[in-house]
């Protein structure tokens, strides 16, 4: 099973994330389950929403602690949380910022597993018109993973988008195609 943890704020569109991933992973004949967690419900407040997918059916229904991957929406958020708390050795940090790979490396608590950035923000202005960067932000993910086909989101998000659907799935390939990875040993 891969559990995930997506962190970002209100009204960036973790949520939605955690879902369209869901639905890919069901498309393909995976097991899946999204979910959120909320504090206050106020647009800008940290959220956090969860995926698992696997093979076989999926019995637990709690909190993901203990996340192979991590996804955050805002990269503001790894100066006020360790995004990488509970992150399983050899797990996977994907951070939405302009920062440099290093940079971030140096924030970050991961000792042994995988670190991305991207710009999902200016992707997401190019091809949104909008700094909403859940859809972009799948993009990396899927690269950094290959939990799912990339081409197996084009259907949850026709159905969640309708007509600005396609402007999605490019802003989200541009992601898979800009992610910049490092490999941490330390």
């Amino acid at each position: 099973m891969i559990e995930i943890r997506i962190h970002g704020r209100g009204g960036q569109g973790a949520v939605t994330s955690a879902e369209l991933l869901a639905l890919a992973a069901i498309n393909e004949g995976k097991y899946a389950q999204a979910f959120p967690s909320f504090g206050p419900e106020r647009r800008g407040a940290p959220v956090l929403a969860f995926s698992r997918v696997d093979d076989k059916p999926i019995r637990l229904r709690s909190q993901v602690y203990q996340p192979d991957v991590v996804l955050v929406l805002d990269s503001s958020l790894v100066n006020i949380m360790d995004v990488a708390a509970g992150l399983k050795e050899g797990g996977t940090v994907v951070v939405n910022t302009t920062a440099s790979l290093e940079e971030l490396v140096n924030k970050l608590t991961v000792k042994k597993g995988r670190v991305g950035v991207v710009d999902a923000t200016a992707i997401a202005k190019k091809h949104l018109g909008r700094p909403i960067t859940n859809t972009t932000m799948l993009g990396a993910l899927i690269k950094a993973t290959g939990i799912v086909a990339i081409d197996h989101m084009s259907v949850p998000l026709r159905q969640r988008f309708g007509t600005i659907a396609a402007r999605n799935e490019t802003a989200m390939r541009a992601a898979y195609d800009e992610l910049v990875l490092k490999e941490i040993t330390s």
